[in-house]
């Protein structure tokens, strides 16, 4: 018999009780012990679900209140010394290096101002996960024995589950030093980590767990022979300690055969690749096993929400069979379910055909129970056939095929993707329009998204208010956003987003080719959800889309309004893509689509166009190669078909934001100023390597994921130091990302805040000169 696994399965809960439940505690609405119980209902629910669906192989330690890896610092004492003052209760802690925290001292409690940890994306997926930070006074030690315990407690449930932890090599390779040991090499702590990291292993077992899923994904990325070392050396340490349980090394998001030589021969007892990104590893990884080795196949992909092509699964997993025997061979999710919607049954608004193309996170859990099934001969007949026909139907239908963008696509030139001048030219003639003063101010784009606002889109989507009610709302909110942002003086403006229900859906709601959920929520980070639209057939835009309330907020006002609009690459990356045709076709249908929304912009008189791309290093290739060079090359000309039928007068941002930007990333765009979020690196070289970027931008200078209120002389401090190596005429001022997340009251203060710094540097220029 051919055992099924799963990597992993999503913490949120099916009605997104963790959300709730956390947002209530951070508000001093529940207690620790109500957020803890709902913590314990969602995995007594998961694994409850994997059981009766007939999984072999249940995880456990896959649930965070945050951030996996952030729990992961925290068990191993990776707590920089600035969250250890406080007196804090763990997991507020854990949510302080998450998200920050700034309260005012009371009778019996001091007061607490210490900023988030660094949130980057974790590989390419749009997971953020919370950057280890390590300095050369880190001690490892375990302060807590979480894995233990929820090992446990689904034991106490009758369910025999397999531990996960991050493994040691990526755990420190993922991490960074703190500003006060930059000469720290992380991976230089590897010898420190391993006795700690086999006590908690050693202590699973004494629990009673037989093995352990320790994940590795960096080996799927370009790794430096020392990095390759600490794998062999990490797993011999552990292959000589007793009484720890056997090790499945689990790898995804790629192919491990540029680093093979590494795993080969490493004491572990099975191995995990990812066979849905990388069917073709597959020859080699059978190569390298020993006879008593075990092979994990990860043939139902954990990362989108297609049905698995049970034939095309089933064809990958004989083959190993044929190699290594049943008993030697598990079929497995790709990677953890994390990253896809928890049940498919939710949805009661799709249609039949389309719906009926998804697998969520419960249906995928069923679709390695069937593989298994088929691949160790048992009768699945009706299954099979079932899953044949919803791939067929998928393939031919009219949902899916579009002719007309099609042949559009196919006209595409290098004219298409140029502007007519360079942007030395561009900016001389912006300069007259504009007439901006030195540091100038602007916003990312979206304000708070209140509970009044919430209302009434809840009340126009179930038609208890008309259309023109909903619209005469939205541009109350709108003047409200833009009367605000005229009384702390910000230079540039936006409309606040307030009829957006989030940057990619909104947009996608509107384009031809996208199907959308009402409970397909997914974790980005924290407690921050999305709901990821899905491109089911070739993209069009039938009508334009922001252009009403853009000229409205234009109307009302003297001041340059921004039109605001979701990148190319963005939409792509943020929804679920075809898996049926390349990436690069779908870019470059939403390039087009867009573009025609950028033209209609700029004709009803929107001088200044945002197009955000925070994606855009997201979807880099994880290797160098041909590959990479390749998306370089249809990420940027899809944003440019998008931004290049304007007229030089006409001034073209852009925005990018939590990932580790090159560069080289963005000067391919060719945006006339772009804004980058900054405020977590608080990194000179970082800084260097943009002031040699050659159009205008704007460092990000406060954490909006953060309820934190930065002082007038943090803003001042921060300019400061980023003036140092940036110069000053082509340097604006704004925060990291969009407002949606914030309140009012602390974005009044942190842009009064913001605002007068930058008053502050024009006076100290204007002396100068």
């Amino acid at each position: 018999m051919v055992q099924s696994s799963v990597l992993g399965f999503p913490r949120i809960g099916a009605n997104r009780e963790l959300k709730k439940t956390t947002e209530a505690y951070w508000s001093g609405k529940v207690s620790v012990e109500e957020l803890i119980k709902v913590g314990k209902e969602i995995r007594a629910n998961n694994w409850k679900l994997q059981k009766d669906a007939g999984v072999d192989v249940i995880p456990s330690n896959d649930f965070s209140y945050y951030d996996q890896v952030l729990d992961l610092s925290l068990l191993f004492n990776a707590i920089p010394e600035r969250y250890t003052k406080f007196d804090l209760q763990p997991i507020d802690v854990l949510f302080a290096m998450g998200r920050g925290l700034q309260k005012k001292a009371t009778e019996t409690e001091k007061a607490v101002d210490v900023t988030a940890l660094e949130m980057v994306k974790w590989f390419d997926s749009n997971y953020h996960y919370v950057r280890p930070t390590f300095s050369h006074s880190t001690e490892f030690k375990l302060t807590s024995q979480k894995p233990v315990d929820e090992y446990l407690e689904a034991k106490e449930q009758g369910v025999e589950t397999r531990p996960v932890l991050l493994g040691p090599v990526s755990y420190l390779f993922l991490g960074k030093a703190d500003k006060d040991s930059l000469d720290l090499e992380p991976i230089s702590l590897l010898e420190k980590l391993l006795p700690v990291y086999s006590e908690i292993l050693s202590k699973l077992s004494a629990a009673g767990a037989k093995s352990v899923q320790i994940d590795e994904p960096i080996l799927v990325l370009d790794l430096e022979e020392n990095i390759k070392t600490a794998i062999k050396t990490a797993y011999e340490f552990f292959s000589k300690q007793e009484g720890l349980p056997s090790l499945v090394l689990a790898t995804y998001f790629g192919t491990v055969i540029p680093n093979i030589d590494a795993l080969k021969g490493l004491p572990v007892s099975a191995l995990h690749v990812d066979l849905v990104r990388n069917p073709e590893q597959l020859d080699q990884v059978l190569e390298i096993l020993s006879p008593e080795q075990t092979l994990s196949a990860g043939v139902v992909d954990g990362r989108n929400i297609w049905k698995a092509d049970f034939s095309k699964a089933s064809e990958i997993v004989n083959k190993a069979i044929a190699k290594l025997g049943k008993e030697r061979v598990l079929v497995a999710t790709s990677s953890s379910l994390l990253h896809t919607p928890v049940d498919l049954e939710n949805e009661t608004k799709l249609s039949a055909e389309i719906k009926d193309f998804f697998s969520f996170a419960t249906q995928k859990v069923k679709e390695v129970v069937v593989i298994s099934k088929n691949v160790s001969g048992e009768d699945v007949k009706a299954e099979l056939e079932a899953n044949a026909k919803s791939v067929s139907t998928r393939a031919a239908s009219d949902v899916t095929n579009d002719d007309s963008v099609q042949t559009r696509v196919s006209s595409i030139d290098d004219k298409l993707g140029r502007r007519s001048s360079p942007f030395t030219e561009r900016l001389s003639e912006q300069e007259k329009v504009f007439n901006l003063p030195l540091f100038p101010t602007t916003t990312i784009g979206s304000f708070p998204q209140t509970k009044d606002i919430r209302i009434n889109r809840n009340k126009f989507t179930k038609g208890t208010i008309t259309k023109e009610e909903y619209e005469k709302f939205i541009e109350s909110e709108i003047e409200k956003v833009v009367r605000f942002q005229e009384e702390v003086g910000l230079d540039v403006l936006v409309h606040g987003e307030p009829e957006r229900n989030d940057m990619v859906q909104y947009f996608g709601e509107q384009l031809k080719g996208f199907a959308f959920t009402t409970n397909g929520w997914v974790q980005s980070y924290g407690s921050r959800y999305v709901r990821p639209p899905i491109i089911v057939g070739d993209v069009s835009r039938p009508a334009p889309m922001s252009v009403k309330e853009s000229v409205y907020a234009q109307s009302i006002t003297t001041k340059a309004m921004k039109g605001m609009l979701t990148g190319p690459v963005t939409i792509l990356r943020w929804s679920f893509p075809r898996v049926d045709i390349p990436q690069k076709q779908q870019a470059l249908q939403l390039g087009l689509a867009l573009r025609d929304e950028v033209n209609d912009l700029e004709a009803a008189g929107i001088k200044v166009i945002q197009v955000d791309e925070p994606a855009i290093r997201e979807g880099l290739p994880l290797r160098a190669g041909e590959e990479r060079q390749d998306y370089y090359q249809w990420a940027a000309e899809s944003f440019r078909i998008a931004t290049s039928g304007v007229k030089n007068v006409t001034q073209i941002h852009s925005h990018f934001c939590y990932s580790d930007l090159d560069p080289n990333h963005i000067k391919a765009l060719d945006a006339d100023v772009v804004s980058i979020e900054f405020s977590k690196k608080d990194d000179a070289n970082y800084i260097r390597e943009f002031s040699d970027y050659p159009n205008h931008a704007g460092l990000g200078l406060f954490d909006i994921h953060s309820p934190r209120i930065p002082s007038k002389e943090e803003f001042i401090s921060k300019i400061q130091n980023i003036l140092e190596v940036y110069p000053v005429s082509k340097f604006w001022v704004n925060p990291d990302c969009g407002l949606k997340t914030r309140g009012w009251e602390e974005t009044r203060a942190s842009l009064t805040n913001m605002v007068e710094a930058a008053k502050h540097f024009r006076e100290k220029y204007a002396k100068k000169d």
